[in-house]
C-alpha cells in the first residue's frame, strides 16, 4: 500500500467510531474553559462586555473546529490557527493554541511526515509571531512571561504533532504487517494449487502417452480404436494445456511442497457434507447438471466449499446450511448459505486461506466470488467459475 492509500484510509478510519464522538464532549469542554478563563482575565477591564462577547464567540468557533476536525482536518486547522492567532494579537483569548493542537495532532495522524511537519512549522510560526505582536500592541506581562507563554504554546504544537505521527507510523506499521500477511497467504495458496495442476497435468500427459503407444500398435490393424485412442489424446492434451495456460498466467514462482490432494468430484462433496455434520452443522448438498468436469475444476471447487463449510462450522456452528453446485456447459456456480451468525468468516484451515484463498481460486478460473452477511441472517458464499471444456 503506498502513501496515497494509506491517507486515504486513515481519513475513512478516523472518521467513524468512538474518537469521534468524544470530539464533541470535548469541544464543548474546550469552549467552557476558554469562556471562564476569558471571563475572569476581562472581569477588570473597561468595556468589560463587548471584550466578553467576542471572547464566547471566538471560544465557540474554536469549539467547533475541534468538534468537526476527523471530518475536515485541513480545514479546521487553518481555522483554529487563524483564530487562535487573531484571539492572541486581539487580546480575547489567553488560550496557548489548544484547539490548534488538537487539530495538529488530528493531520499528523493522517497526512504523511513530511507534509505534516510544514504544518507544525508554519502553526508554530503563527503562533510565535502573533503572541509576541499581542505582546507589543498591548502588553498585559513581562517579556520574560510572554516569551514562556511563546515557548509553552510551542511544546504543546510540538507534542501534539509528535503524538499523532507516532500513532500514524504505528498504524502504517500494522497496515504493512497486515499486507503482507496477505501476501503470504495470497502466495501459499498458488503455491498449493500449483502442485493440484501439476498432478493433474501429469496425469494427463502420462495417459496420453499410454493411448499414443496403444495407437501407434494399433493403427494398422484396428484403425478405428487407433482414431479413439487419438481422440482421448486430443481432448485430453486440450485439458491439459489450458491448465497449464492457467498456471503459467497465474503463477510467478515455482511450486513447493505443500499438502494431499483432497478427492474431487461429487463423492468428495458428499464426504465434506457428512463431516460438517458430525460437526453440528445441518448440510444439505444439491448438485445439479453433469458433473464431468476437469479435474483442476473439480478441484477448486471441492477448496472453494470446503472453506465455506469450514467457516460455517467455526464461526455459526450448530445451524443449517444449503450447498447448491449448478453445472451448466458454461460456468459452474455454487452457493454455501448458512442460517447462523452473521460473523464474517476469517481464514480457514485446511483447506486453504479463507476468502483470500476463494478469491484465488475463482480468479484462476476468470469467476466472481461474492461473500457477505444476508439481511435475514447467516452468511452468504456465491462464487462463478467459467467451465471452458
Amino acid at each position: 500500500m503506498d502513501e496515497a492509500d494509506f491517507e486515504i484510509r486513515q481519513a475513512q478510519d478516523i472518521r467513524r467510531g468512538l474518537p469521534r464522538a468524544l470530539d464533541v464532549p470535548l469541544a464543548l469542554l474546550l469552549t467552557a474553559a476558554d469562556v471562564v478563563v476569558a471571563g475572569n482575565m476581562l472581569k477588570d477591564r473597561p468595556g468589560f462586555a463587548p471584550h466578553f462577547l467576542a471572547s464566547c464567540l471566538v471560544a465557540a468557533a474554536l469549539g467547533l473546529t475541534v468538534a468537526v476536525r476527523r471530518r475536515w482536518p485541513r480545514r479546521s486547522l487553518t481555522a483554529t490557527a487563524a483564530l487562535s492567532s487573531l484571539a492572541a494579537v486581539t487580546g480575547v483569548l489567553w488560550d496557548p493554541f489548544v484547539a490548534t493542537a488538537l487539530a495538529l495532532s488530528t493531520v499528523a495522524t493522517i497526512e504523511p511526515t513530511k507534509r505534516s511537519a510544514r504544518a507544525l512549522a508554519e502553526c508554530t510560526t503563527a503562533a510565535t509571531i502573533s503572541t509576541l505582536t499581542a505582546q507589543l500592541t498591548h502588553p498585559r506581562y513581562g517579556t520574560t512571561t510572554a516569551l514562556a507563554w511563546t515557548l509553552v504554546t510551542c511544546a504543546l504544537l510540538t507534542t501534539a504533532w509528535l503524538t499523532g505521527n507516532k500513532l500514524r507510523r504505528r498504524r502504517w506499521n500494522a497496515t504493512d504487517l497486515e499486507d503482507q500477511r496477505v501476501r503470504r497467504i495470497v502466495a501459499d495458496e498458488r503455491l498449493r494449487i500449483a502442485r493440484e495442476l501439476h498432478d493433474v497435468v501429469t496425469h494427463g500427459m502420462g495417459l496420453i502417452a499410454v493411448k499414443a503407444g496403444v495407437a501407434n500398435h494399433i493403427a494398422e490393424a484396428r484403425p478405428d480404436e487407433a482414431r479413439d485412442a487419438l481422440r482421448v489424446i486430443e481432448r485430453t492434451s486440450r485439458d491439459g494445456l489450458a491448465e497449464m495456460r492457467r498456471l503459467l498466467e497465474m503463477l510467478r514462482r515455482d511450486s513447493a511442497p505443500g499438502t494431499d490432494l483432497a478427492p474431487p468430484g461429487r463423492d468428495g462433496l458428499e464426504d465434506l457434507a457428512a463431516h460438517a455434520r458430525t460437526a453440528g452443522v445441518d448440510v444439505e448438498l444439491t448438485v445439479s447438471g453433469e458433473y464431468d468436469l476437469p479435474e483442476a475444476l473439480q478441484l477448486t471447487v471441492y477448496r472453494i466449499i470446503q472453506e465455506a463449510l469450514t467457516n460455517v462450522v467455526k464461526h455459526a456452528a450448530p445451524t443449517r446450511c444449503r450447498v447448491t453446485v449448478d453445472v451448466s456447459s458454461r460456468q459452474v456456480s455454487i452457493r454455501v448459505v448458512d442460517d447462523g451468525t452473521t460473523t464474517r468468516p476469517t481464514p480457514a484451515s485446511p483447506g486453504g486461506h479463507g476468502l483470500v484463498g476463494m478469491r484465488e481460486r475463482v480468479a484462476m478460473y476468470g469467476g466472481s466470488l461474492d461473500a457477505r452477511p444476508r439481511p435475514e441472517g447467516g452468511f452468504a458464499v456465491t462464487a462463478t467459475l467459467r467451465n471452458d471444456r
